[in-house]
């Protein structure tokens, strides 16, 4: 009985270790393309997805549907520790031909964002909506992401409303229901296209600069790491998978749609600047920072612009991780 005892007892010990500690944050990545490798800026090859797919595996991680990551992110509730969601953008064929089936095999979700005229449009380039309707009822979910993947912050208000209009009439249309998550073409919004999306009654929408999602974060600007042949090698997959947030909680200037080239950001952190902090543009020319207690400001080198410019932050963490924050705006020409 004495030892029946302790044995119970070294149970409840060890059950915290067996459990999935509580998180805030997940990863999210991007793909576009699946062994078309005659586009790597925007094509995986098909060996680096399998090696991918097999690391998310064998590692531990919670491939979690992104519609349950959004609720999350927007009630407050816990996530999993090590949790990331895949997205894919644009509908190419060989979503259909190449990745579902790879992602069906591990038994992992994604959301693929579709442009409609492309898929109206017949180009044996994109699936067809057949095809979309097979690999819905097959579990893939589905997200907007407009119905002419245009330069939204560029565009009259009244036409970025007609895109989100047009496009979940044609998902009503053609698949029986309008998606709730969206994400920009070429990554580019607004302050006014980000309120048109929410009101328009998108839950959540995406951009495509690298960065953690996390709890508090802006939900309508969300960040994705996009993995292309470049950037794509195992090595860089493990680091991102294990990337943690570097919670940033306002910037200014908040609009990601400039019409003059910015020559700093001011950052409010969450929490206080962890050791190590670095910022930069997007090829990697070093920004002074200025920081007093938890608000940085980025002086940068050169300004951004015109077209598109993004930000990164980045810190060392403990055990060989990054915390990393990122920011893409558009600088009118």
């Amino acid at each position: 009985m004495k030892r029946k005892l302790l044995l119970v007892l070294a149970f409840l010990f060890l059950l915290p270790s067996f459990q999935t500690r509580a998180a805030d944050h997940a990863v999210v990545v991007m793909y576009h393309r699946f062994g078309e490798n005659n586009i790597p800026s925007t094509n995986i090859r098909l060996e680096q997805f399998e090696a991918h797919l097999k690391h998310l595996k064998d590692g531990g991680y919670l491939v979690l549907p992104l519609s349950q990551i959004a609720e999350a992110l927007a009630s407050g509730k816990e996530l999993p520790e090590k949790a990331v969601a895949i997205t894919i953008d644009d509908a190419y064929a060989s979503v259909y031909k190449h990745a579902w089936p790879r992602l069906k095999a591990y038994g992992f979700p994604a959301t693929l964002f579709v442009t409609t005229k492309d898929v109206d449009g017949g180009s044996k380039l994109y699936m067809t909506w057949e095809q979309l309707r097979e690999l819905a009822k097959d579990g893939l979910d589905i997200g907007n992401h407009s119905a002419t993947h245009p330069h939204m912050a560029d565009m009259k208000l009244d036409d970025v409303r007609q895109e989100f209009e047009r496009s979940q009439q044609r998902f009503k249309e053609e698949l029986g229901f309008a998606p709730n998550l969206m994400a920009y073409p070429y990554g580019e919004a607004s302050l006014a296209v980000i309120d048109i999306a929410w009101r328009a009654g998108f839950k959540v929408g995406f951009g495509q600069h690298s960065g953690v999602v996390f709890q508090g974060g802006p939900l309508f600007y969300l960040p994705r790491f996009a993995l292309n042949e470049h950037y794509g090698d195992l090595d860089r997959f493990k680091r991102t998978v294990d990337t943690l947030p570097l919670p940033v909680t306002q910037i200014l200037p908040a609009d990601p749609a400039l019409k003059t080239a910015p020559s700093q950001f001011v950052l409010t952190l969450r929490d206080d600047p962890p050791k190590g902090l670095h910022c930069f543009d997007a090829v990697g020319t070093p920004a002074k920072l200025e920081i007093d207690g938890r608000t940085v400001t980025v002086l940068l080198q050169k300004p951004f612009g015109p077209g598109r410019g993004r930000l990164s932050c980045t810190a060392p963490a403990n055990g060989n991780r990054w915390h990393w924050f990122g920011h893409q705006v558009v600088v009118a020409p």
